[in-house]
């Protein structure tokens, strides 16, 4: 009998991940990152918010504090963008960063596993932004129709 390496069966648990399986369990980290919020903190991680940044003219991803973060995501509560930046503390996706001033001061700045992600999800709200009105001209011919 053949025997395997640490690495390899590592390797082969990769392969065997299929979303479109049940007991799968990328379905769960589906779920998280396609939360909005998730998919806003990720996008805004870097982002100074301006026009330019939206057509990658400014520069790339750096930290941000939370109230940075807290003023760009226009309608997020203090209780869910903690909760969210806790979640991707986790995933290993941002890193905290705790800096002893007066008063403390906390940022939150994406990992490579983060920046990865990061590219997709400017890329799904660029999508969303330059879609919009096609998307709502769509929905109006379809509820015409159907009602």
């Amino acid at each position: 009998m053949a025997t395997t390496t640490a690495a390899q069966k590592r390797a082969q648990g990769k392969a065997e991940y299929d979303a479109f399986m049940a007991a799968c369990p990328s379905r769960k980290l589906l779920d998280r990152i396609s939360n909005k919020w998730v998919t806003l903190i990720l996008a805004a991680l870097g982002s100074d918010g301006s026009p330019q940044q939206d057509a990658g003219c400014a520069g790339g991803p750096r930290p941000m504090r939370y109230s940075e973060l807290s003023r760009l995501l226009a309608g997020v509560s203090q209780k869910m963008l903690t909760q969210t930046l806790r979640s991707l503390e986790r995933d290993g996706l941002i890193t905290r960063t705790v800096t002893p001033t007066v008063p403390v001061t906390v940022s939150y700045e994406l990992t490579g596993l983060g920046l990865s992600l990061h590219h997709m999800m400017r890329g799904i709200k660029g999508w969303a932004e330059t879609n919009m009105d096609d998307v709502l001209a769509n929905r109006e011919a379809y509820d015409s129709r159907v009602t």
